[in-house]
């Protein structure tokens, strides 16, 4: 199997749990996941399989799609409801005109500092390992794009918002920043992701259901083959001799007439509607392959 399965992770998991489960599964180690889930955080996490586990380097800042519901009233060090409170609890009545009017400086292009809590590195070692060991966390902001950041709906001290935003956004900083905006502290308190670059909650099982269906021998049912990823980049079909040359790591042309000028990727299929290789342009309609399944 080569292809994407996209789980719909439950909440208490972390995104090498669903791995290490989908391994037994599917009975292969080669397995991967294309961005980060929190254990708090349900939904969408699209695990790579077989070969495709070459073309995850494509989704490192693939967009996602949240919803996200906010407690108002105190902050956490984790900034999620999975950390212990820095400020006493209280039960502020969030106003959702003052709440709305304090969203649109999260809009668009920002910096985020990044919570301390977090998979980043610090000198080759992640900050969450170094804050379990009472280690001071200095994590720089990084350069991050909300595309959308609505308001749904405001209930007593929680939201729940809406968001698109590019990969390497946290949520839970953007919760956290909000209580600190709002002069009440806050934290996340639940979080689903909705979608991951293509991938869609429609398209994700959960643990069990894919279980029962390996057991039935159907688990190539919900297999997303890797010729259907990376659907932005334009598709070229090859003959047999040319994805031979392909996969000896040799330069292949692509006719103007058939492919959008200046696509940097390509995806060469074969014509039985295998993917073989994703190619980059060297020169106008010349692509290297630079990954070969």
């Amino acid at each position: 199997m080569d292809g994407v399965i996209v789980v719909d992770k439950e909440d208490g998991w972390t995104s090498h749990d669903v791995v290490g489960k989908m391994r037994r599964i599917a009975n292969t180690k080669k397995i991967g996941h294309l961005g980060t889930l929190d254990p708090i955080a349900t939904g969408v996490l699209p695990l790579v399989i077989g070969r495709a586990t070459r073309l995850a380097q494509f989704y490192t800042r693939s967009d996602k799609i949240y919803e996200a519901l906010i407690r108002f009233g105190f902050a956490t060090d984790t900034y999620d409801r999975g950390g212990t409170p820095t400020s006493p609890e209280t039960e502020p009545r969030v106003g959702a005109e003052d709440l709305e009017a304090l969203l649109d400086s999260f809009r668009g292009e920002m910096l985020q500092a990044p919570p301390p809590v977090s998979a980043k590195k610090v000198d080759g070692v992640r900050a969450y390992a170094l804050v379990r060991r009472h280690i001071p966390v200095d994590l720089p902001p990084a350069p991050v794009h909300i595309h959308e950041l609505t308001l749904l709906e405001v209930r007593g001290a929680e939201a729940r918002l809406r968001a698109h935003c590019s990969g390497g956004t946290y949520m839970r900083s953007i919760a956290h920043d909000l209580g600190k905006a709002l002069g009440c502290g806050a934290h996340l308190r639940d979080l689903r992701r909705m979608a991951s670059a293509e991938f869609t909650l429609e398209q994700a099982h959960t643990i069990p259901q894919l279980q029962q269906l390996a057991a039935e021998g159907r688990l190539e049912e919900v297999l997303i083959p890797a010729a259907r990823m990376l659907p932005d980049f334009p598709t070229v079909y090859v003959e047999p001799e040319s994805a031979g040359q392909i996969r000896q790591g040799r330069n292949f042309p692509v006719s103007p007439f058939r492919l959008q000028h200046g696509a940097r990727y390509v995806k060469a299929v074969s014509n039985e509607g295998d993917l073989i290789a994703i190619g980059e342009a060297v020169l106008p309609n010349l692509y290297h392959p630079l990954v070969v399944l």
